[in-house]
């Protein structure tokens, strides 16, 4: 009678736990944790922890926790719907991510069909809100065609009498970004001398190099990311080329530099406006640097992100996904990464676009 009766009260326990488990608002970050783009999932996770232990030291979401889980996608599309069906297992009822587009834009089918939010911190190919599966996909970072166009006609006027080639890396980012980029700088009324694809998670680029020698190539825009760019950059000092680099987004972190060394000073980048440089978001960027993370990049857009939904939960009343995904539609938010932060009908951020930056001394700063 005892064991019958400690089984009982063990499982009303069990039970009890269980319902305060699922009291707590489950979310999640995804991107390449691993793999030659870890950096990047890196920076969101950096984001994602801080922001749930800020929003959960402040008291939560209507009196509930945030519980956060980390899915590895390693920025490979398949891998990524494999983490956006572990999270429909746990619960998981908004994702800030992934990172790569390519990830993005096939986890989104699972996201919308579950009903799950997902607001990406960082992909930037339209296709992901111009063809969006459901009402509740989002992102807070700008799009290609916005970042193609500053950089295509940037090129077009900055080099007009200069051999410009395009290349990219034959992904949904990459190319996207390139193919932008491209229209845009022709359409200012300049022609790229040389447009190529390269095999991304090569380690030696020569060949390419020698092409664009061989081209008199003064301007090189990289579709691509940051490992491979950086790469390109050290072969082409090796071959004494001086040969500038030029890139988007993909570039946004301290790793470039490292790859790259004295061969990356003046790589020139589009980004969106430096959420480091904004004066509300001084306490966080702060906080971040004490713990010895300098919050470059994606860090306060994934910070954003989780910021922007927990404003809509609070708004909405509660976690339910129509709600939510109309105080999404009809609200404004004040984020790290500005004021007055609202989404258009496609689900794209309002917020100012790309400006260029340029690498100096191992950092990126605005351009001058």
């Amino acid at each position: 009678m005892k064991k019958i009766l400690l089984a009982g009260v063990a499982m009303s326990f069990g039970m009890a736990m269980s319902t305060a488990a699922f009291a707590d608002i489950v979310i999640a970050t995804a991107g390449p944790m691993t793999g030659q783009y870890a950096a990047f999932g890196q920076q969101m996770k950096a984001g994602a922890e801080q922001a749930v232990a800020d929003i959960n030291a402040a008291g939560g979401v209507n009196g509930e926790k945030l519980v956060l889980e980390v899915g590895d996608d390693a920025c490979d599309p398949k891998q990524a719907v494999a983490v956006a069906n572990q999270f429909v297992g746990k619960g998981v009822v908004f994702v800030a991510g992934h990172f790569c587009s390519g990830s993005s834009i096939p986890a989104s089918a699972v996201y919308a069909e579950e009903g799950i939010i997902q607001i990406t911190p960082a992909s930037t190919n339209p296709k992901f809100t111009d063809e969006r599966p459901g009402p509740g996909i989002f992102r807070v970072c700008g799009r290609d065609d916005q970042q193609g166009a500053v950089a295509g006609k940037f090129l077009a006027t900055k080099f007009k009498d200069k051999n410009i080639a395009i290349i990219n890396d034959k992904t949904a980012y990459g190319k996207g970004l390139a193919d932008e980029t491209q229209k845009y700088m022709e359409e200012a009324g300049k022609k790229p001398t040389m447009v190529e694809s390269y095999t991304a998670g090569e380690k030696d680029y020569t060949a390419l190099v020698s092409k664009l020698k061989q081209n008199n190539i003064d301007v090189l825009y990289v579709g691509g990311y940051h490992t491979e760019a950086g790469l390109m950059a050290r072969q082409m000092r090796d071959q004494g080329m001086k040969t500038l680099l030029v890139s988007g987004d993909a570039l946004v972190t301290d790793e470039y530099w490292a790859i790259t060394g004295d061969a990356g000073e003046g790589t020139l980048m589009t980004f969106s406006p430096d959420p480091r440089k904004n004066e509300a978001a001084a306490p966080i960027v702060a906080e971040f640097r004490k713990k010895g993370i300098e919050p470059e990049g994606y860090v306060m857009y994934t910070y954003a992100a989780i910021q922007t939904y927990v404003d809509a939960v609070k708004a909405a009343g509660s976690t339910d996904y129509d709600a939510v995904v109309k105080a999404l539609d009809d609200g404004t938010f004040n984020t790290v990464l500005g004021e007055n932060m609202s989404f258009n009908d496609k689900g794209d951020v309002t917020l100012p676009g790309y400006v260029f930056y340029e690498w100096h001394d191992g950092k990126y700063d605005y351009m001058k």
